[in-house]
């Protein structure tokens, strides 16, 4: 049986529900197999990602973000899926046991040690203390208010418990087939220019950032302790306009801060 590969993490404008659409987008180049590489550098949950991978035939694939607690827990898939079902299966068996009062006391004892640890982690090499912290990662986006990911200015992540009556929080299936798609991805931290390297005539690339809100009660870009604001936008155009000069195929998504429209795509 073949395990179509879904996102591990719930994620705030994440694409799972937009993919049917976006296909409809996709450049005739993907489907005449002339594209050999994909990139995405706002890589969040990894929706559009697995998607491709799994119905395109694509050579190689980059993902980045500049959220290093995301791509760790990427890498920590990578290197180590088994290790880390282990962790995350015994999370899952202890928290389910709990009653209403000892799962909140749980989660915020599970919240601040990943936040009080983050300090000590080193996100540059992997070590085994990526295992514990991805499953806590997964753990918390599982159980936290809406399946949020949102931190502080201090890269503090605050979301409160949410009321799950039975989350699946380890979902050892998914997490292998995740892991058989990485073994062909090359996975970085860092700016969204940064993929600039790896860009060229038999590329696509699809360009997912935090949206500008439409309102002002509507603002959330608390997916790192980096914002993304008005200036990351402008920069962000410019970057696509360098890109369309090298030939790149490319997509990118963003809400429509005047509401002409429900949501703006330009596709070359």
């Amino acid at each position: 049986m073949i395990i179509t590969a879904k996102p591990f993490l719930k994620w705030a404008g994440g694409k799972g529900q937009l993919l049917e659409q976006i296909d409809n987008f996709l450049p005739k180049e993907l489907k005449n197999r002339t594209i050999t590489r994909y990139i995405e550098p706002f890589i969040g949950s990894g929706a559009v990602f697995l998607y491709l991978a799994k119905s395109y035939k694509i050579e190689e694939f980059f993902i980045l973000d500049v959220n290093e607690e995301l791509i760790l827990a990427y890498k920590t898939i990578q290197k180590n899926v088994e290790k880390l079902i282990v962790f995350l299966d015994d999370l899952q068996n202890q928290y389910l046991l709990l009653d209403e009062d000892k799962r909140k006391e749980f989660y915020y004892q599970i919240r601040s040690h990943f936040n009080f640890q983050r300090e000590k982690i080193d996100f540059e090499k992997y070590n085994r203390e990526w295992i514990e912290r991805t499953a806590q990662l997964i753990f918390l986006n599982r159980t936290c208010f809406n399946g949020l990911f949102r931190v502080n200015n201090q890269g503090d992540f605050n979301v409160p418990m949410g009321k799950y009556k039975n989350p699946l929080i380890c979902n050892s299936e998914n997490l292998r087939a995740i892991a058989q798609i990485l073994q062909r991805t090359q996975i970085h931290c860092g700016d969204f220019t940064d993929c600039e390297q790896w860009a060229n005539d038999k590329t696509f690339i699809y360009f997912d950032p935090p949206y500008r809100p439409i309102s002002k009660t509507s603002d959330f870009t608390s997916y790192s302790k980096y914002n993304f604001g008005d200036s990351e936008q402008l920069r962000l155009r410019d970057f696509f306009n360098r890109l369309n000069d090298k030939n790149a195929k490319l997509m990118l998504s963003n809400s429509d801060p005047k509401n002409e429209d429900p949501m703006m795509i330009f596709l070359k």
